[in-house]
């Protein structure tokens, strides 16, 4: 049989997954409106390498590993997380480009 503080970590744990459930929806929200700038710069690039632009990456990078350090949070996973979106990005930058 369960103990109370076993019902009270359940309990809390129960709504800190919907607490992140609400970020997470929240996070989405704002991919989608990265992505409607993502593909209106998109169709102003000349070429692949300007969608690749690695100086650019790296300048977004060192600012949300600064925006991180200002709130506190790690910007090893910032980053991360950030190189991964990017990545996705340009993928699909690239294939709206040959789409045209």
């Amino acid at each position: 049989m369960p103990g109370a503080n076993e019902e009270q970590n359940a309990m809390q744990l129960a709504a800190v997954r919907v607490a992140i459930n609400e970020v997470d929806e929240q996070i989405v929200s704002l991919i989608s409106r990265r992505e409607r700038l993502v593909r209106r710069a998109g169709a102003l690039k000349q070429d692949d390498a300007s969608v690749r632009a690695p100086a650019r990456v790296e300048q977004v990078i060192t600012n949300v590993r600064g925006y991180a350090a200002k709130l506190g949070v790690d910007p090893t996973v910032v980053e991360h997380t950030y190189r991964a979106m990017i990545s996705a990005f340009i993928d699909l930058e690239l294939k709206v480009r040959r789409e045209g």
